[in-house]
């Protein structure tokens, strides 16, 4: 007496590759398919807008340095005296920011996180 037959192999082997390939592509970077980039802004005017997915070191003015690693953005530099802004936590996702009050220096993550969270519109 067989405990499966072969069309319940089939189904069993179908089902473990299709949560096999969704678990690989949540866990490789399937949140980031969507571009993102960071937004920086001095004073209400446009400072300038750089990619998530390149590591690197940006000098704003002689003020501030943010810092874009593994497509996480910090703040590492400010001349402010409260160092709120390089206290907060990085930020990765649409829609966060940290903001250096004094130096009025804003670092935000804009387009689509892809990540099924957060606001999708909002009603008026």
């Amino acid at each position: 007496m067989k405990l499966f037959k072969k069309a319940d192999i089939a189904i069993i082997g179908v089902v473990i590759a299709l949560t096999a390939t969704l678990i690989v592509l949540y866990l490789g970077g399937f949140r980031n398919v969507l571009a993102q980039n960071l937004t920086i802004s001095v004073d209400g005017k446009i400072y300038g807008i750089y990619p998530l997915d390149e590591d690197m070191e940006i000098k704003i003015g002689d003020s501030n340095i943010c810092t874009i690693k593994d497509g996480k953005v910090s703040m590492t530099y400010a001349d402010c005296p409260d160092q709120s802004c390089i206290h907060s936590m990085s930020i990765s996702r649409a829609g966060e920011s940290i903001v250096c009050l004094p130096n009025k220096v804003v670092l935000k993550i804009t387009g689509q996180s892809g990540d099924g969270e957060g606001v999708d519109a909002v009603a008026r």
